[in-house]
């Protein structure tokens, strides 16, 4: 689901932890029940072959595969070593057997052209601001004639947190403090109004585009991806002491409230079609 690209001023943000993974895996549930007739539609069906490129710790790549059983294969790919060490553990822990992990990098997978039914890449292009075309140009080649690219992105300044609990107030300080972070390093986290666009540039067809606002509750404990980001925001001189210790109050406060705030997030998928030849 990312690619953690370690590059100065330009690199993958979100800190591995228990509580980063437990959110891949609600977001990768969630995804299968909002996405599942475009998934079919992509070619994610029994016995097809995927591609999951920039997985992260695998959480929507054993999704993928309980989707293509009993013949399909899921391959996944992520650049970077920690989060394909913790896919492994989750692949493991979900008994799966059609899930191959490997590493490489978004623009330079390592997987073989012209092989998959479906190639799929989620919440990676607003990681990696100028590069976007070069990362979808390098997906359509994985694609076999026929297959499809299925791309899945935010547009991450309609996201709305709404609650009563004045913690919300802050909360929604720290998501303003992550889109400004982004935007210094060249990262459009609106990229999913863009993702039809990338894939006819790449020289796919049968583009098809569809948008939707995935409502989340989010349970005790449960930190959302700014959060993620407080050590590499805090690195880049964006936050300090005071600004971690205001956020964590905030975080305990509504771990606590009863009223739970809920969390509108802008989703956009697009999938596009490999001429055959």
């Amino acid at each position: 689901m990312t690619d953690r690209t370690p590059e100065p001023g330009n690199g993958y943000a979100l800190a591995l932890s228990p509580q980063e993974l437990a959110r891949y895996q609600i977001m990768a549930a969630q995804a299968r029940e909002d996405e599942a007739a475009e998934w079919a539609a992509a070619g994610v069906v029994p016995g097809a072959r995927v591609a999951d490129v920039g997985c992260g710790p695998a959480a929507i790549a054993v999704t993928l595969a309980a989707a293509v059983t009993p013949a399909g294969t899921v391959h996944a790919v992520d650049r970077d070593p920690a989060a394909l060490a913790l896919g492994r553990q989750v692949v493991a822990g979900a008994e799966t057997g059609n899930v191959v992990l490997s590493e490489g990098s978004a623009e330079a997978s390592g997987l073989p052209a012209g092989s998959y039914d479906t190639v799929m890449m989620r919440h990676v292009l607003a990681h990696n601001g100028g590069r976007e075309q070069a990362i979808v140009d390098h997906l359509a080649t994985l694609a076999k004639p026929g297959g499809w690219v299925y791309l899945l992105d935010i547009e991450a300044s309609a996201i709305r947190l709404v609650g009563d609990p004045p913690a919300v107030a802050a909360l929604v300080e720290l998501d303003d403090r992550y889109r400004s972070f982004h935007a210094a390093k060249g990262n459009d986290l609106s990229v999913g109004l863009r993702l039809a666009g990338l894939l006819r540039a790449a020289g796919l067809t049968s583009v098809h585009q569809r948008g939707w606002y995935s409502i989340i509750d989010p349970p005790p404990g449960l930190r959302p991806p700014a959060w993620a980001a407080v050590p590499a925001m805090t690195a880049a001189g964006l936050v300090d002491a005071d600004d971690v210790a205001r956020w964590e109050k905030a975080f305990t406060e509504l771990d606590a409230a009863v009223e739970r705030p809920t969390m509108f997030v802008p989703v956009f998928s697009a999938r596009a079609q490999r001429p055959a030849r």
